[in-house]
């Protein structure tokens, strides 16, 4: 009987092919209580599984495929700092000791601690980061239990050739359902070219979605109980277009989506040969299309993609999972450097750590910083409130001005004072340079727009800017005041409300008649059912996923912003926006 079962589309495409199943991980776990004599025995346990862990993660390290995704290395990294976390392990040393839990209850224990502090994160991605600790946990317990990673069926197993009921007959491709993969995992299956992914758990920015579109590959994630739902080798369709997964389709179904894959494959070849075509519209417009990326190798990727720049280097992935052992400049500084001379002389804007006392980065609790983490101690004001983390990751940061053209950008200002504060700093960070004789480069200086308190003093932030990135997310966010991570209130989230549209055409519109530049980098930059729209209010610079630079830039080859920027205002000016949007 076909049915269909729905989640978040993370990355575009139709995939068709045979289910094979991944059981969920989770280990069970048994709970009593040990003698004292026991304890050293039980954390040597717990000790001798990481360590297992970490050695199976180091050669799967060492024998990265060299077409492996660089997401997938990055990962890794993040699954190794995860394990050598010192609230992990000083965590299940407490209870072993204190409570006399046995190994399993208290690493079990303890991920239950932390995985709290992680649902508590503001932001999107790093809240999504609860999911690598989950899987490091369960690594380190089928470890301790003997049990052995899931594996790929053999292709022995695998049905090779079936009949589609399309046109053709072809070789069967194979669709991954499964409760969550960890990076390994996926390095693991990636050997079997999966067509597609669908996962129970996850999000927008999960490493599944991570993976999944660095590999192009069409993916669902948040599907719930697809694991449960789906039978091994069920006929299934992925539609990563719209976010949902068809099981068992029925003939006339599988005809439908057979087309739209074909149409789809022939899309994005069209696409492709515009990789190299400069961005600019009908009537002349050069537009500038960047790359929102997270990591250093990530850069490769923005160059493929046809990006002419970084628009948003997103450095607090660089300091998540390290409590306790923050990078410091030197590691920072090579990272930064690994980006700059990665996108070979392209601009490259780093925007300062975006993190706070909701994250688990700090040993020092704050009492009640936790009741609303959105409106706490979060990016700059969490940097300004550590002026010696904040002072190395500015030092870092102009010494990889060195090496090419660096922008400095700046988090969730909405005060003069927090401004100045800011530029006194970044000043003593040159001058602490200069006193050591290190060399580096000049920087252009840029503010985040992304609190109404700040697009409403724009006057004041050009005063001291040299650039201004709208953060349409967090925009849109505290505005309209929702909290984009609680599904009671998403459907209130809206792009297209009148206030926000008013906030960001204002924005685009003053640094065109002061001079300045001004970018977006928020998810409305990379939707391409809003291009025509941020053209026609002025906006020339758009940065997003590498993977949507394409198809936006082929709306822009489309545009003629003359034409757009009467029906712009008329847009903007309706209380209907999304409606109008449509005329």
């Amino acid at each position: 009987m076909t049915f269909s079962i729905h989640g978040l589309a993370v990355a575009r495409g139709i995939a068709i092919g045979r289910a094979v199943l991944i059981a969920s991980s989770r280990v069970d776990v048994a709970h009593y209580f040990i003698a004292p004599a026991q304890m050293e025995a039980e954390i040597d346990r717990v000790r001798v599984g990481r360590n297992a862990v970490v050695d199976e993660i180091h050669r799967l390290q060492h024998d990265m495929p060299k077409d492996a995704p660089h997401e997938l290395t990055a990962l890794l990294d993040v699954h190794l700092m995860l394990l050598q976390d010192e609230l992990l392990t000083t965590g299940v040393k407490h209870w072993i000791t204190e409570r006399l839990y046995n190994a399993e209850w208290a690493l079990t224990t303890q991920l239950e601690v932390i995985a709290r502090q992680f649902d508590e994160m503001e932001d999107e991605y790093l809240r999504e980061r609860k999911a690598d600790l989950e899987q490091v946990v369960e690594r380190i317990l089928r470890y301790m239990k003997g049990a052995a990673s899931p594996v790929v069926p053999p292709a022995s197993r695998r049905k090779t050739q079936q009949d589609l009921l399309l046109d053709d007959t072809v070789d069967v491709p194979l669709v991954l359902i499964a409760h969550d993969l960890s990076p390994a995992d996926m390095l693991q299956f990636k050997q079997s070219v999966f067509a597609g992914f669908v996962t129970d758990v996850g999000g927008k920015t999960s490493h599944t979605a991570i993976v999944a579109r660095s590999m192009d590959i069409p993916a669902v994630v948040g599907a719930r109980s697809a694991s449960q739902l789906v039978r091994q080798d069920d006929w299934v369709i992925v539609d990563g277009d719209a976010g949902v997964m068809i099981v068992d389709p029925s003939p006339i179904i599988l005809a439908e989506y057979g087309f739209k894959q074909r149409q789809g494959e022939l899309e994005r070849g069209r696409l492709s040969r515009l990789r190299h075509t400069p961005a600019v519209t009908l009537d002349g417009q050069k537009v500038e299309l960047l790359a929102n990326i997270e990591m250093p190798d990530d850069a490769s990727a923005a160059l493929k993609a046809g990006a002419v720049g970084v628009g948003l280097f997103r450095s607090e992935f660089l300091f998540m999972g390290r409590q306790g052992n923050l990078p410091g400049e030197e590691e920072q500084y090579q990272a930064y450097k690994r980006a700059v001379e990665g996108m070979e002389g392209l601009p490259v804007t780093i925007r300062t750590v975006d993190v706070g006392a909701d994250k688990p980065l700090d040993k020092t609790s704050r009492d009640g910083a936790h009741l609303n983490p959105a409106l706490g101690l979060r990016a700059i004001r969490w940097s300004l409130a550590d002026p010696a983390m904040f002072l190395n990751q500015l030092r870092a940061i102009l010494r990889a001005a060195a090496h090419g053209q660096v922008n400095l950008l700046i988090p969730m200002l909405a005060h003069g004072s927090e401004i100045r504060h800011t530029l006194a700093l970044i000043d003593h960070a040159r001058a602490e340079l200069d006193n050591k004789g290190v060399a580096y480069g000049p920087v252009r200086l840029g503010a985040m727009i992304e609190i109404p308190a700040a697009a409403l003093t724009l006057k004041l932030f050009l005063k001291y800017f040299d650039f201004l990135s709208i953060g349409t997310n967090d925009l849109i966010q505290y505005t309209l005041a929702i909290d984009r991570a609680d599904e009671s209130v998403a459907h209130l989230y809206d792009p297209l409300h009148p206030a926000v549209l008013r906030l960001v055409a204002d924005t685009i519109a003053e640094c065109n008649r002061q001079g300045k530049g001004v970018s977006v980098c928020g998810e409305m930059a990379g939707d391409v059912s809003l291009t025509r729209l941020l053209l026609g209010l002025g906006l020339r610079s758009f940065s997003m996923h590498p993977a949507q630079i394409l198809a936006v830039k082929q709306e822009v080859l489309r545009a003629d912003t003359g034409r757009l920027k009467t029906w712009a205002q008329l847009v903007l000016e309706s209380d209907e926006p999304a409606t109008a949007l449509g005329s």
